[in-house]
């Protein structure tokens, strides 16, 4: 029964206001602390939606999950995102300069584009990009409430590009106001408000944000400064129709300006200052409907994207040298049936159309369907799920991906988990259709096996988890030049084409610990060996590491609570040698960074803060060639009412 009804009402994005009402009665059995509505236990952070595309416990699934709350966020303070994400363990990031640059998210040594991103609900991958990637840099956390990230391959429950494995973002929903207001180096200011009102069957919240910086040069041996300014706003809405039906709109706007460096084409070559910048435009938004009875969970949605790049060189005009848009749309049902207290059914559908175009290439459209079920078994501590999906795409045909998973609760909180799934990537429009376009290609495709042991999740008392995976991918679609060579793949392709050439393994372990000392202290910290490599029969970087994928990652935290809920704490981050390419020629050094955050509240509703990012000065690069910041300084004040 308390399975059966955590997984009632809620949504990707929101929680069903109409369920709330039929729990209260039910407090006792659901354990929801006291003073808590059902919509606002929902969103806390034991909740997952990432590993069935419906909400169940975290708990629940053999899948290695990640959950960031809000409170984890406040605590973290700051625009970057790169802070936040690096806790959970086998994350690697890297950029292309400070906020705002382009920012790489590699899952267990996966490629940056083969993790598939939604925020509020909606996919979010840039179909114009070479990759079909989501830009972090564009994504700034202080209008966030949540983040859940699944390591692992999962394409039978979310379909294409979910190799690496799945991020969701869920905005924050207030029931009040809530807002955050910082300045530091680099005449940094961060500006960030959200608005809620909650009722007995409505809810609404409005969020927004605008961050401006000076910037540093993004080229290591650069001394311009490369600024960023970015706004953003975001909306959700929720009404019961009725005690079974629920509808519920979201939509997001983002909109920035980056400064960027070029490269030179005379010695000694190289990253430079330029005078060149990026503008960028994101919108967003979904429609969704919820229905349930005791037994049946339906959701459908309806969603929208749409990324506007324009970047120009004043030094060849005040026109944009490369100007592209992408876009997709996608319509899908998720629903889940207890056939029993034993047996549960999770199914759904779906059907996405994408297009877009540059100032160099026409539009270009495809268009991707699919359909999964996933059969459940719950008999005492044992949960087995195992489930099937079929995708049919309008240009490589269909594709067939095959999931299951197994977790047996242990005494003390203990558990074993073990799963195994299969992940595809399809050709992005890019791959397809621009002059280096193959219209013959293949989807990317991967298996993933991982097991591991855990106590209690990461936001409990105590957690402690100890997992090992293994993930193969082939058919990886890589750029293929074809200088010299005028036959075959290459034909009315003289500067280069793409194909699949590419074979990769990644497999290690992960470590993690967490545990609250003491009523004042609580400790946490996430170790990953990552050992990722070029498979590639015959291919001159067989063997070799993947680019930037350091093999060692540790992110550690300590926080304290002093008298009057003084709050100290500190971040370390340790990542070994990687390499830049794939050839294995260009070093990136290992670094060690440490941060050192504080608050203290003023009064109840309002709270001072500050903090000292890479304490020592250390210097370190991510991306060959591209500068990180320094020692940097920042105070700030948030308020909730």
């Amino acid at each position: 029964m308390y399975k059966h009804l955590l997984f009632i009402g809620v949504s990707l994005g929101a929680a069903s206001p109409a369920l709330g009402q039929n729990a209260e009665s039910q407090t006792v059995i659901l354990e929801i602390p006291e003073g808590m509505t059902f919509a606002e236990f929902v969103g806390e952070t034991t909740i997952t939606v990432t590993a069935d595309g419906l909400p169940q416990n975290v708990r629940k699934t053999a899948q290695s999950v990640s959950i960031i709350g809000a409170e984890e966020l406040e605590s973290i303070q700051g625009a970057d995102i790169t802070r936040v994400l690096r806790r959970a363990p086998g994350v690697t990031i890297s950029r292309n300069g400070g906020v705002g640059g382009f920012t790489g998210v590699r899952i267990r040594g996966a490629e940056a584009e083969q993790l598939l991103v939604v925020v509020d609900g909606v996919r979010v991958a840039d179909q114009a990009s070479p990759g079909g990637s989501f830009d972090f840099g564009n994504l700034l956390p202080g209008t966030i409430g949540k983040i859940e990230l699944l390591r692992g391959s999962n394409s039978t429950i979310w379909g294409s590009q979910a190799i690496g494995g799945v991020l969701a973002v869920t905005s924050r929903q207030p029931d009040g106001v809530f807002e955050t207001t910082e300045y530091g180096s680099r005449d940094t200011f961060y500006a960030a408000r959200a608005i809620g009102i909650k009722r007995e069957r409505f809810r609404a919240s409005l969020s927004g944000s605008y961050y401006k910086t000076d910037g540093f040069s993004s080229a290591a041996n650069g001394t311009e400064k490369d600024g960023f300014k970015q706004w953003q706003i975001g909306s959700q809405l929720a009404y019961d129709l009725t005690d079974t039906l629920a509808v519920d709109v979201a939509g997001r706007f983002a909109d920035g300006k980056l400064d960027t460096d070029g490269f030179a084409n005379t010695f000694p070559f190289g990253l430079i200052d330029t005078d060149e910048f990026q503008e960028t435009d994101e919108v967003s938004g979904r429609i969704g409907a919820t229905y349930q009875n005791y037994d049946l969970t339906l959701r459908a949605n309806y969603s929208a994207t749409k990324i506007e790049r324009d970047n120009f060189n004043p030094a060849f005009g005040d026109e944009p040298g490369f100007a592209s848009v992408g876009q997709s749309q996608r319509a899908e049902l998720r629903g889940r049936y207890d056939v029993s207290e034993m047996f549960s059914l999770d199914f759904g559908g779906e059907k996405e159309w994408s297009n877009y175009s540059t100032n160099f290439d026409s539009r270009q459209t495809a268009s991707i369907g699919g359909a999964y079920a996933q059969l459940g078994v719950t008999t005492g501590g044992l949960t087995i799920n195992g489930g099937a999906r079929v995708d049919d795409h309008s240009d490589f045909g269909s594709e067939v991906s095959f999931g299951a998973d197994a977790s047996y609760a242990l005494s003390n909180d203990w558990r074993l988990r073990g799963s195994f799934g299969e992940g595809f990537k399809a050709p992005t429009l890019f791959q397809l259709f621009s002059d280096f376009g193959n219209t013959t290609l293949q989807p990317e495709r991967s298996r993933s096996y991982e097991v591991g042991i855990e106590k209690g999740d990461r936001n409990g008392a105590i957690h402690l988890a100890l997992t090992a995976f293994r993930r193969n991918t082939r058919d990886q679609i890589d750029f293929v030049s074809c200088f010299g060579v005028t036959s075959d793949i290459c034909t009315d392709r003289p500067f280069g084409t793409y194909d699949n050439v590419g074979r990769a393994r990644a497999e290690g372990f992960e470590a993690e610990l967490g545990a609250r000392v003491s009523d004042r202290l609580r400790a946490s910290s996430a170790y990953s060996y990552v050992k990722a490599r070029n498979l590639t029969e015959g291919a001159f970087n067989e063997g070799n590491d993947l680019a930037r994928r350091p093999r060692h990652a540790l992110s550690a935290s300590l926080d304290w609570t002093g008298p009057k809920d003084f709050a100290l704490g500190v971040d370390l981050r340790m990542v070994g040698d990687s390499f830049d390419n794939a050839s294995n020629f260009t070093r990136l050094d290992g670094y060690a960074l440490a941060d050192i955050r504080a608050s203290v509240p003023v009064s109840k509703r309002f709270e001072l803060f500050g903090r000292v990012e890479n304490v020592t000065d250390t210097e370190y690069q991510t991306a060959a060639g591209y500068a990180t910041a320094g020692r940097s300084v920042f105070v700030g004040a948030r308020a909730k009412f």
